[in-house]
């Protein structure tokens, strides 16, 4: 595996790349044709595809391995927003360009489309998610009899799913992951379909317990809650050689590296962390940050960090894949995330699965899983604490060793393994 990795990052072309990866993790665990007994499909609208290769890739990897169990056959139906191809505008020209059906590390994969209009339309997401796949469905259902339906996020997708298993007498278990909870419902068109979704589901999944108060203060029956935990691919998130990480990535041999993975957003708490580099770069003139994501605050945090004068010390990379995001967890001294909002962040457990600490905010699931000061630091989201937390971070001898034992300790067979005695117990 460490080979493929290296291969990985030396390809230009991206693509190939990571068709090269799925095969790997498609072929390292046979999936065997015979013995199946139960259909599962899954819905979810966050799943990998042609153009995005990462895309969703944690319901992937659940979905993926949840196959590879003996017993069960999994196909997944990942609607996409219809936009005329001859129309090739930003992120939407790249989604007319998804493939109606594909096959990624061993799993089928429909790409129904589906009308919207972003933002205006979001009451009505999972009625034009259902219509739209309804017929396709149906007819999936007709030669490939589906048992069950698992779907990921309340809204839309776990709504329109609950609608298609009402119309096809099919049991439908929900996952609620984050935003679709801790954000969704504070608008007032979206709070009733959402009650609505966790009061009709068969069974409910949540990531972390904090979301399961949360649902079950929406109305959900606590007694069909189940949670469970995502997994860390442990293929990919290893312990790497620090020196030989920070080679590779052409980052500097000496001196504290902090890295903070994540969608270039408000909530993800970046503007914070450069005010706290500011607070903090005097006393460590040879410290770096490196932000890892894309999204809209790109050109404001640029913004700040010109105005703190933190060129050079601060740097935003893009977006970068997971076999490359391994390299960069293992060359940094801690990993950061002072989120608002949180269900159950991956790159958390990814950091630690590499045998780095992690300083962050008590966001939604974090404490459960950073739930010992051996594993990093909870910190209040001020800068002038996330200031602290990371001078701490950074000056602490840790044992990287142990970190990493304890973040590869879960992984996505077992997750899969939970997953499916939520689904026996629906037959």
């Amino acid at each position: 595996m460490a080979e493929v990795l290296q291969r990985l990052l030396r390809a230009s072309d991206k693509s190939k790349a990571f068709g090269l990866l799925f095969r790997v993790l498609a072929n390292d665990t046979k999936i065997k044709d015979e013995g199946k007994s139960l259909r599962i499909l899954t819905f979810a609208s966050l799943f990998p595809n042609a153009c995005d290769l990462t895309h969703g890739i944690f319901i992937y990897q659940r979905s993926l391995h949840l196959g590879m169990r003996p017993g069960l056959e999994v196909k997944v139906v990942a609607p996409v927003p219809y936009f005329p191809r001859w129309l090739n505008i930003g992120k939407w020209g790249r989604t007319s360009k998804i493939p109606w059906k594909e096959d990624i590390g061993g799993l089928s994969i429909y790409h129904p489309r589906y009308f919207l209009l972003p933002k205006v339309s979001m009451p009505y997401h999972a009625l034009s998610m259902f219509l739209s796949c309804m017929r396709f469905i149906a007819e999936l259902n007709r030669t490939w009899k589906i048992d069950c339906i698992d779907a990921h996020f309340v809204y839309p997708d776990g709504m329109a799913a609950v609608l298609l298993g009402k119309w096809l007498g099919i049991r439908v278990i929900v996952s609620a992951r984050g935003s679709d909870i801790n954000v969704y419902p504070r608008f007032r068109l979206i709070k009733p379909l959402i009650r609505w979704t966790v009061a009709k589901a068969d069974a409910l999944i949540t990531v972390s317990s904090a979301l399961k108060e949360t649902l079950v203060d929406l109305g959900a029956n606590e007694s069909k809650i189940r949670v469970i935990p995502n997994g860390v691919d442990i293929r990919i998130f290893e312990p790497l050689q620090e020196s030989e990480a920070r080679k590779v990535l052409g980052l500097p041999a000496q001196g504290p590296i902090i890295v903070s993975v994540g969608s270039l957003i408000p909530s993800k708490g970046h503007a914070l962390l450069v005010a706290a580099m500011q607070r903090i770069i005097t006393r460590h003139p040879d410290l770096k940050l490196y932000i890892i994501g894309e999204g809209p605050q790109k050109s404001e945090l640029e913004r700040q960090i010109k105005d703190s004068d933190l060129k050079g010390v601060v740097e935003l990379v893009g977006k970068k894949p997971n076999p490359e995001l391994a390299q960069w967890f293992s060359a940094a001294t801690i990993s950061c995330l002072l989120s608002s909002r949180e269900g159950w962040p991956n790159v958390i457990t990814e950091s630690l699965a590499c045998g780095t600490p992690v300083v962050a905010t008590s966001a939604g699931g974090i404490p459960e899983i950073i739930n010992s000061p051996e594993l990093g630091l909870i910190v209040d989201r001020t800068a002038e604490a996330a200031a602290m937390g990371l001078e701490e971070g950074i000056t602490k001898t840790w044992n990287r060793q142990a970190i990493a034992l304890r973040g590869r300790s879960r992984t996505w067979d077992q997750v899969a393994g939970e997953v499916e005695a939520v689904v026996r117990a629906q037959m």
